[in-house]
């Protein structure tokens, strides 16, 4: 098991991985929050929370250069790329995944932020165990985890970035919670963390 990361944690990737990676996968869990109260006694409640993970890729400058989504399953350059949408939190594991081939990200590109958001509007207060996860790609071993199960009505979260420093790949739990149902809506709270 990797590194649990507590909000404003940065680590280096080599160095959690035991060395050089060349791929990595960002996983995002989460489950609809069982109902409290009566609701929960008696069956009520329950359903679905479809929560979708983004990667957006900024220059050294600040600008948003490429963005991977549920409807932009890959990045212009091949680097990245989205496994699918999830449209409900159902199953174990992770639920959706963003697969990035460090390796082969242009080196124009300086940060790639991971953003999480709720397409269909709930806020966290309705989602439970809810984390992001780094592995290794090769390994399948999980690199760091960052539990993002901060109930609350905001309906997204800035949850990490991964950037470049110092010749290496570091990772940054940021954890900044947000108001969004797409990416687009997270831009200002994205580039004021980068």
């Amino acid at each position: 098991m990797g590194v649990n990361l507590t909000k404003g944690q940065k680590i280096s990737l080599e160095k959690e991985a035991g060395g050089a990676l060349s791929r990595v996968v960002m996983g995002l869990g989460w489950d609809v929050a069982k109902p409290r109260g009566l609701r929960g006694l008696f069956g009520g409640g329950g359903g679905s929370i479809d929560l979708d993970a983004s990667c957006v890729m900024f220059d050294e400058a600040g600008r948003a250069v490429d963005t991977i989504y549920y409807a932009q399953l890959y990045s212009k350059d091949g680097s990245i790329v989205h496994t699918g949408d999830n449209l409900t939190g159902a199953g174990e594991g992770d639920d959706e995944q963003i697969i990035v081939d460090l390796s082969r990200v242009p080196e124009s590109v300086k940060t790639l932020m991971f953003v999480v958001n709720s397409f269909t509007g709930q806020d966290f207060g309705q989602v439970e165990n809810a984390f992001c996860r780094l592995s290794d790609e090769a390994t399948g071993r999980e690199i760091a985890r960052y539990d993002l199960s901060s109930r609350g009505n905001h309906t997204a979260q800035v949850m990490a970035k991964v950037y470049r420093h110092g010749g290496e790949w570091k990772m940054h739990a940021i954890g900044e919670n947000a108001s969004g149902q797409t990416f687009r809506d997270l831009m200002p709270t994205m580039t004021a963390n980068l």
